[in-house]
C-alpha cells in the first residue's frame, strides 16, 4: 500500500521524467516516436523508483529501454536539478516497459476475432487450467 507521500513523489517524478525524455527526443530530432511514463512506484524508504514507460511504436521498445537504462545517471542528474527544492534526495531510477496497452489490444483482438469465448463457449473448456 502506497502512502500519500509516495504517491505525491511518484506524480512529481512522473511529470518531470516525461519532460526530460520527450525533451531529449525533440532535441535529437527523432520523429515517429512517443514515450510516456505510465506510472512511477517508489519504495517505502524512498530510495528506489520504478518507472514504467509506454513506447510507441512498440517494436522500438527494447532498444530504447536499453538506451534509457544506460543513460539513467544523466536522467537522474537532470531530474535532481528540476526537483532540488522539493526533494532532499532523488531516488535511484529503474526503468521498465509497460506492456499493458499491448495486453489490452490483444484482448480486443481476441474478442473481435475467432477466439471470442463469449461467442463460442466451447473455447472456455480449452482455456481452463488443469
Amino acid at each position: 500500500m502506497e502512502t500519500n507521500r509516495q504517491k505525491k513523489m511518484g506524480a512529481l517524478l512522473q511529470n518531470d521524467i516525461v519532460d526530460i525524455l520527450q525533451g531529449e527526443v525533440r532535441k535529437n530530432g527523432i520523429t515517429n516516436l512517443i514515450i510516456s511514463v505510465s506510472k512511477v512506484n517508489i519504495t517505502s524508504d524512498l530510495s528506489i523508483a520504478k518507472v514504467y514507460l509506454s513506447i510507441f511504436p512498440a517494436e522500438k521498445g527494447p532498444e530504447l529501454l536499453k538506451a534509457i537504462q544506460s543513460n539513467s545517471p544523466l536522467i537522474k542528474h537532470e531530474l535532481a536539478q528540476r526537483v532540488r527544492h522539493q526533494l532532499r534526495k532523488v531516488p535511484d531510477l529503474n526503468f521498465y516497459i509497460d506492456d499493458s496497452l499491448e495486453y489490452i489490444d490483444q484482448i480486443d483482438k481476441a474478442l473481435k476475432g475467432d477466439e471470442n469465448p463469449i461467442g463460442n463457449p466451447e473455447l472456455l473448456v480449452k482455456r481452463k487450467k488443469k
